[in-house]
């Protein structure tokens, strides 16, 4: 396992404890209410941090940008992307709000800082813990090494990214001496399909890369980041709204609070049933160990100067006498001492063959 990497209070990497993202985005839909409502809920439900989008839709796309596929049908509206982002830009005043209402309900503020300079040095000023960066920039080497600079903690979108896509961006903000680095794998489709979903791809990316890896889900429902949980993602991100049939390009692919509540607790299940590598005993089973385990046992009376055999040596509960593994060994030995039916064989009741 990977150095775990703390974010606040909270250590990511390290016993099984996985990192909940709870993604707002732009489920705000530029309204400060429903923004601070969203992070009630993803406080309600018991995500670790709340995150945000930070961007001016000028930094992030040309005039000639057009809207995706997915965003097309979920609007409903034909226009360009740079329209559509200007109406789900974070207002810079909302931000003091947001990070106050995080801190009174005890949950992590965080925003992506979506392409640019600007945005990240915006938020670098309001010291968020760590930078986020969705996978649209993942080849934007320039923005991930400056950011890189300021040490901390990086979490990497790879949706639509090939292993050596992934691996040069590591090895960027790696060179300026940051190792804190988490690869996040993804489907950037809203909602993604689920054979789209490819969580083996998180298996790979172990393998290959020398960073922590989580799963930034995009599918309807909360089956695959609880499966993704269960192949050791110490990271989910997953998009939630206050209601699905808000105006939005995420909105349908979201959460809603009742569901986000209901992943989070799944996912905390998950980390219990995983538990640690070793392979031993629980305590519980320790206590049982004595009750439920077997020992040798003699199944009919035998004399002093008798030889043991498989007619009159068994094997029974509990296992406080001589473990079964002494079977073959005893078997042809001649008893040194009488002894009755079903009675536990200690070393001394036998000796040589």
């Amino acid at each position: 396992m990977e150095k775990g990497i703390k974010i606040k209070n909270k250590f990511i990497g390290q016993n099984n404890y996985v990192f909940i993202i709870a993604e707002a985005g732009v489920n705000h839909n530029g309204d400060l209410k429903t923004a601070l409502k969203l992070v009630n809920a993803a406080a309600a439900a018991g995500a670790d941090a709340v995150k945000f989008q930070t961007f001016k839709a000028d930094d992030v796309v040309t005039n000639a940008g057009k809207m995706a596929a997915y965003q097309k049908k979920n609007i409903g509206v034909r226009q360009s992307q740079l329209e559509m982002l200007k109406k789900l830009e974070l207002p810079e005043n909302f931000y003091r709000p947001l990070i106050k209402r995080c801190r009174d309900k005890k949950i992590i503020f965080l925003s992506t800082p979506h392409g640019s300079f600007n945005s990240v040095d915006f938020l670098q000023r309001l010291k968020i813990p760590v930078f986020k960066f969705g996978s649209g920039d993942l080849t934007n080497l320039p923005v991930l090494e400056y950011a890189a600079k300021f040490n901390k903690p990086m979490i990497l979108g790879t949706g639509m990214a090939t292993i050596r896509e992934v691996q040069s961006a590591i090895n960027i903000i790696k060179k300026t001496g940051n190792n804190e680095i988490i690869a996040l794998h993804c489907t950037t489709n809203y909602p993604t399909l689920f054979n789209e979903v490819n969580l083996r791809a998180m298996l790979i990316m172990k393998k290959k890369l020398s960073v922590l890896i989580g799963y930034s889900d995009h599918t309807r429902g909360i089956q695959a980041p609880i499966m993704a949980a269960t192949l050791g993602a110490c990271v989910i991100e997953k998009h939630f709204t206050l209601d699905k049939n808000m105006p939005g390009p995420d909105h349908a692919a979201s959460l809603e609070p009742a569901e986000l509540k209901a992943m989070v607790k799944a996912i905390r299940l998950v980390e219990p049933i995983l538990g640690l590598s070793d392979k031993k005993p629980t305590v519980s089973e320790s206590k049982l160990l004595k009750t439920v385990r077997k020992s040798l046992v003699s199944l009919a009376m035998i004399k002093k100067g008798d030889k043991f055999t498989k007619k009159n040596l068994g094997i029974k509960r509990p296992g406080v006498g001589l473990k079964p593994e002494y079977y073959n060994k005893i078997i042809g030995c001649v008893a040194k001492r009488d002894i009755k039916p079903d009675i536990l064989i200690k070393k001394n009741y036998y000796g040589e063959k």
